[in-house]
């Protein structure tokens, strides 16, 4: 929320039976981001040069087996009435959220979608009718399709659509009725983006971090 000004910024973190991670991560946010200085004999902790971002996090457990929507309904509480982004936290993208968020409020309606063109995976033959290779493409990107690339911008009302409770998938009924009464549009993105479902997912992520070319990484 408030991601158009240099005020606070709040995030929801709906988080699985590891929320205690999360939450440790942030209880000791201090201790994992500055420079400490431990008085054992005092049992005192000192933090040198705080450098604290804007944020107000919360993290609410949603339960193990919760869906996708009944994550956002059981987090809708904190929503409040304020339009809000809602994203997966298994993709990485280099999407310019200030321009999403102006995309969305330009149409007027209650929901926006980002699309993207997945990455191909493997390489691609044009075959003749003799079996003969006309041309080679070394994984080209995606068939020319958009898919659902995971970055939402949305209206406080599209909670009302999730309607089976912990048990509603976010990207069946309130995503096709969105779409059924027009108040879905896309925003689509031609950068990077790619997902992080498979153990090569997870390697090749970590490859571009390790060699300082993340494309999603644009904080300095």
């Amino acid at each position: 929320k408030n991601y158009s000004t240099y005020g606070i910024i709040d995030f929801v973190i709906c988080a699985g039976y590891k929320g205690y991670i999360i939450k440790e991560y942030f209880a000791n946010y201090f201790l994992h981001s500055s420079d400490v200085t431990f008085d054992l004999r005092g049992n005192t902790t000192e933090i040198h040069f705080q450098n604290a971002e804007p944020w107000k996090v919360t993290v609410v457990d949603t339960g193990l087996n919760t869906m996708t929507g009944g994550r956002l309904k059981r987090v809708s509480r904190f929503i409040q009435d304020e339009t809000f982004c809602f994203t997966y936290g298994d993709g990485v993208s280099d999407i310019d959220i200030a321009k999403l968020v102006d995309f969305h409020r330009s149409h007027g309606k209650e929901a926006t979608v980002t699309s993207v063109q997945p990455p191909g995976r493997y390489g691609a033959l044009e075959v003749n009718a003799l079996n003969q290779v006309q041309s080679f493409k070394e994984k080209p990107s995606g068939d020319g399709s958009w898919i659902n690339g995971g970055f939402f911008v949305l209206e406080p009302c599209v909670v009302d659509r999730i309607r089976e409770g912990d048990q509603t998938a976010w990207e069946r009924s309130p995503l096709e009725s969105l779409a059924q009464d027009g108040q879905l549009y896309t925003y689509r993105h031609s950068g990077f983006w790619q997902p992080m479902d498979t153990l090569r997912d997870k390697h090749e992520l970590e490859k571009l971090w390790a060699d300082g070319v993340a494309p999603w990484k644009s904080w300095k």
